[in-house]
This record gives C-alpha cells, structure tokens and sequence, in this order.
C-alpha cells in the first residue's frame, strides 16, 4: 500500500515536469520579445503571431486530443505529444525569420495540444479521491507557477549567453527529460467506451477560432470598423454558432455542451478563461514594457519577474486546499478580486515606478491568479467522472488556451491602436512616424538611427498610455468573471451529472431519501450511457463501492 502511494506521487512529479515543459515554452516566448523585434525585424503583429500561433493551435486540437487520449491510452498520448513538441522546439531554434518562427511554434501548439489534458486527466485516474486530488491539482497549478518565473530567466539567461535560439532548444532538452520520465513512471489508462472523433466539431472550431484570432490580429492595421474586419467578425460569429448547433444535436460531439447545464461547470469554464485572458494579455504587454521603458535587461527583466512565479505557485498550493475546506466560491471570486485589484495598480505604472512597488504589484497579480485558476480547475475536474478525465481536463485546457490566446489578441491589438494613436500626436513627420508606428522597439530603432532622443521618448510615453489601457481591459474582464462567479459557482460540489442529464435530479432525490446522510452517503448520477457511484458530500466517482439496496432499486 506505502509503495502505491509513492508511486502516485512520482507519477505527479512527472506529470508536472511535463506541464512545465510546455508552460515554460509560452513564458519564454514572452521575454524573447523585444529581442525577436531586433533580431528577426519582426513587427508588432508577427509578436502578436508568434505568441498566438502556438495558443490558438492549442485551442483548436486540445478536445480533441483529449478525447484521442481517453480513446488510445493516456501515456501513449503524453508521449506523441512530446515527441511534436521537443522536435517543433528544436527547429524554433534555428527560424531565419518570423514566418519560419510562426509556423513552427503551430507544429509545437499541436504536441502541447496533446500533453497538457492527458496530464490531468492521468491525474484524475490516479488520485480518485477529492481530498488527494485537490492536493495534487494545487502542486500541478504550481508547477505552471513555477514555469512563470523560469522561463523568463532561463529565455534571459540563454539571451545574454548566447542568442535568442537557445531558449528554444532548452523547452526540446526538458521535453527530452520528461519523455524518459514518462517511460517508467507513468501508468496507462483510457476509457474504452469513449465516443468516435467529431471531425464536422474539430473542423468548425478551428476554423471559427481561426478566423476570430486572424480578425483581432489585423484590426489595427485594417481598422475596427473597416468592411474586411467586420466580415472577419461576422463569419467567426456564424462559425461559432455552427459549432455550437453542431455540437448540441450530433450523437458523439466532440464538446458535449450538456456539461454546461451544470453551474458549476460553467462558472469554473468561465473563470479560467477570464482570468487567462487577462493574465496572457498583460504578460504580453509587461514584458515590452520593462524591457523598452524601464530599460531592464533580458535576463534582469527574468530575475526580476520572479515574485509573481511565486506568488502564482503559492496560490495555487494554498487555494485548492481552501476551496474544499471553505468552497470554491469564496476562493475563486477572492482571487478575481486580487486580479483586478493588482491590473488597476498596474496601470499606474510609468518609466519612474520604482522596483519595491512593482513587486507589490506582481505578487498581487499572481496570488490572485493561483487563487482563481487552480480551485477553479479542481471544480471543473470534479464534474466529469474519472473515464472521461481526458475531456474534462481538454475542456478545461480549451477555455485556458482559448481566454489566453484572445487575450494576446485582444490586449495586443487594442494596445496596439491607442499607442499608434498617441504616438501620431507626437512625431508629424510621415518618414519617421511610418517605421515607427510598427512597434516601441521599432520606435527606438529609429531613434538610434536618427540620434532624435524625442521620437524615443514619445514611444515610451505612448507604449506606457498603451499599457495603461490594456491593464484597464484586464481588469474590467476580471470584474466580469468576478460576478459569473459569484453568481453561478457553487460553494460546493453537487453531485456530478446531475444538472446536465434530464433525469439525474430525480434520481438524485430519489437516492437521497433512501440514503444514509454524511460522508459514507451515496447518489447515482448519470453519466453519458453509464451509471456511476458518487458520494453526495464529496462529488466523488466511486465505481468500486456496492451498492446498497436504494441504490440497487433506484437503477
């Protein structure tokens, strides 16, 4: 029994090392910016790209690599996944330009696709208990805690030893580590019952988030309102309707949109892609921020990110745990409170704030993103029955992806307009402004070129305006997610499935008149063409228990 215990929590630390792995990749990204800008003449909408070609891809295949998962063996998955991922990465390294960068960080979105819900959803199938669980989801949010600040001073680090590729071969040597990890310390599973792949579903949502990110992105260059953008707008919106009426009335979707008349489902849904959405977006900013206003260096921008890391990874071990013990509810509408509390003050920020206050800052940003993101997972993993792991935890990596790569897409682009707009009020000479408006680091190229310190410094001021504007869009998403929460999420968990199938609350009632009441108390809740056992006070699967005589006559 000792050596079973240790083993589940082996397979966590594997299973971690593999979160990062593919975290670390999208903070690495992050702090390479600026120097991208320099190296590779890249402009502000190939960042934009770079950033988002891997978090779009990542949206897109992520249900469905989740139900492959469940479908073909979770540790098979998890190992294809890193194999994508590590010789993606590799080849990263070695892009002669943004295009060649662009595409390859796509290739490496499809193996991160692949490893991120099969990581939770061996977590769920090793760890059935709630209070385990719980435990082993709040290390999991630490491990992409831990990535925040890694990445950051390893990108740094690789920047000023090296050159900007070897951050990218770095993520292929830690893909590398954790594939022979996985070899021994990671046990199978699937779920043999799960439906064949929605190929209409993958199809229509990729092309509807496609479509939307492709919108945002070339807004500013095209205008908001322009007759192409709109167009754009307009068929992602009919995409995503057709997605939806698709995935609501074919036998084996590929979304089972059932799961979101349970409340809490959908609260938790909704949170996570809130607050990623903010969180992605201010990251983007941030890290131009500290590089080309305050002047900080690649890896002492890295160094200096760290109280946020740690403060992400604290509350992510400290909020899943509060979430069982005072409900979810409380926990996750704190944590939004942090959120727009930290992106408020951020937005006072300018080129003389001094270090002290932007620590304070960071570690308000980053407590109340362990606060929302981990307990608003564990709420989502407790829904699903464990056989369906791989969905559920897709699912919950979708809206991840989905919040994060819009949120670089809005934020980005919207930033984008307001500092082309503030800088057009400050430099009127056409020669200059045009190289200019591309981005702050092309604004400062040009002000090296010409020796004009005014055209550095009309940048600076309309990058911080920018800024500026882009915390206030966080925050005012995170008041959204705050009232969503607040109003659909449950304090606790109720039984699974029972608000997402037609008869579960009458069985449920049914069951619980019959049933003994406290912790040792059972219910049956449907779950898609299966009956499960599930302790009414916990919410968990217990598919080993017999099942009393209620029990029995309910079925």
């Amino acid at each position: 029994m000792q050596q079973r215990v240790v083993n589940r929590w082996v397979t966590l630390a594997v299973l971690c090392l593999a979160v990062f792995c593919v975290m670390v990749a999208t903070m690495i990204v992050n702090i390479l910016l600026p120097t991208l800008n320099r190296d590779l003449e890249a402009s502000t909408k190939d960042l934009l790209w770079i950033v988002d070609a891997f978090n779009l891809v990542f949206a897109a295949l992520v249900l469905a690599a989740g139900s492959l998962s469940d479908r073909f063996g979770r540790k098979g998955a998890l190992m294809t996944g890193l194999v994508i991922y590590i010789a993606a990465s590799a080849l990263s390294a070695f892009a002669p330009n943004p295009e060649m960068l662009i595409l390859w960080r796509a290739v490496a979105g499809v193996g991160a696709a692949v490893v991120f819900p099969t990581t939770l959803s061996i977590i769920s199938n090793v760890f059935p208990d709630r209070v385990e669980r719980a435990k082993a989801i709040g290390i999991w949010g630490a491990a992409t805690g831990a990535s925040v600040a890694v990445g950051p001073i390893i990108g740094g680090a690789m920047v000023e030893a090296s050159e900007w590729g070897a951050a990218f071969l770095f993520c292929a040597g830690v893909g590398l580590i954790t594939l022979g990890l996985t070899i021994p310390f990671v046990p199978t599973s699937r779920d043999p019952e799960v439906p064949r792949l929605d190929y209409v579903g993958l199809v229509l949502s990729t092309a509807a988030l496609g479509t939307l990110v492709y919108a945002i992105i070339q807004a500013p260059e095209r205008g908001w309102g322009s007759p192409a953008s709109l167009g754009d707008f307009g068929a992602a919106a009919c995409l995503l309707v057709a997605f939806g009426l698709w995935e609501a009335h074919v036998p084996q979707p590929m979304l089972d949109v059932r799961l979101f008349r349970n409340l809490r489902f959908t609260a938790a849904s909704g949170a996570v892609t809130l607050s990623f959405f903010a969180l992605f977006g201010f990251v983007f900013l941030i890290t131009q921020f500290s590089q080309f206003v305050l002047g900080w260096g690649v890896l002492e921008a890295g160094l200096r990110q760290t109280p946020v890391a740690i403060a992400v990874a604290g509350g992510s071990l400290l909020g899943v745990p509060l979430a069982v013990r005072v409900g979810t509810k409380v926990v996750v509408c704190s944590g939004l409170v942090f959120l727009v509390a930290g992106f408020y003050w951020v937005s006072t920020c300018n080129s003389t704030t001094t270090y002290p206050t932007i620590v304070g800052q960071m570690m308000t940003v980053g407590l109340g993103m362990g606060l929302t993101s981990a307990p608003a997972t564990e709420a989502i993993m407790g829904v699903v029955p464990a056989a369906k792991a791989g969905i559920g935890s897709a699912v919950n990596d979708a809206t991840r992806e989905l919040g994060g790569t819009l949120g670089v897409a809005v934020i980005g682009s919207v930033s984008l307009s307001v500092y082309r707009e503030a800088l057009a009020d400050e430099i009127t000479n056409p020669a200059l402004l045009e190289p200019a408006r591309d981005s702050v680091g092309a604004a400062l190229a040009v002000a090296a070129r010409t020796g004009d310190g005014g055209i550095a410094l009309a940048a600076q001021e309309s990058f911080t305006d920018a800024m500026e504007f882009g915390c206030w869009v966080a925050a005012c998403v995170c008041v959204a997610g705050f009232f969503l929460a607040l109003r659909y999420l449950p304090n606790h968990p109720t039984v699974p499935g029972a608000e997402t199938a037609p008869d579960a609350p009458d069985t449920a009632e049914a069951v619980s008149a019959d049933v003994p009441a406290g912790a040792a108390g059972l219910a049956v809740a449907a779950a898609g063409d299966v009956d499960l056992l599930y302790c009414t006070d916990c919410g968990s699967p217990i598919p080993e228990a017999a099942p009393t005589p209620a029990v029995a006559a309910a079925r």
